[in-house]
């Protein structure tokens, strides 16, 4: 069965998780509004925090088993980064979001700016808690904050994926930005 033809996602027995309508398999896509030469900055800024932050999760199990102080700093220092790099990547994410209707009529869209959004969030507590005491901070705290994000990170990068692959938005085409 050509894909045209249906009302559903153009894989054989796999269901669509989120709403799924089958116009955007036809549509060229949305571009980000926020490019250069056309190639979306979001998706270019969100590697680092990301590897920052999971990154400062591996760091503070390292430290809760071997309890070298080099582990902490490791930590502190990519959450500091990490948040860093977040906001960059929640700007324009945010762009994106409030200019591309197409993004906020979208469970996906949703999902990940408020993921993300806890994310930077509960970043922002484990930097604070970590920030005159990185060491002694760590266990339970921080470890359970920096799994937590990580956890948080990766649920979100999924609903961005819905957003790229199933929606597609923040791609090449000249699509409209309200519908399919």
């Amino acid at each position: 069965m050509d894909t045209q033809e249906r009302n559903t996602t153009p894989y054989p027995n796999i269901p669509a998780v989120l709403e799924s309508d089958s116009r955007e398999f036809r549509d060229t896509g949305v571009p980000s509004t926020v490019a250069v030469a056309g190639h979306p900055i979001h998706p270019i800024l969100v590697q680092f925090p990301i590897a920052f932050l999971v990154g400062a999760a591996i760091t503070d199990v390292v430290f809760w088993f071997l309890k070298d102080s080099f582990w902490a700093l490791a930590s502190f220092w990519l959450i500091v980064g990490g948040i860093c790099g977040g906001l960059l990547a929640a700007a324009t994410g945010l762009m994106d979001f409030f200019r591309i209707e197409r993004v906020r009529k979208r469970t996906a869209g949703w999902a990940h700016m408020i993921l993300n959004i806890a994310a930077l969030t509960l970043t922002a507590i484990n930097l604070y808690i970590r920030w005159n005491h990185p060491i002694s901070a760590i266990i339970p705290w921080g470890i359970i904050l920096s799994i937590l994000v990580s956890t948080l990170l990766g649920i979100s990068g999924w609903y961005g994926g819905e957003l790229v692959y199933r929606h597609k938005i923040s791609v090449i085409g000249n699509g409209n930005p309200n519908y399919p």
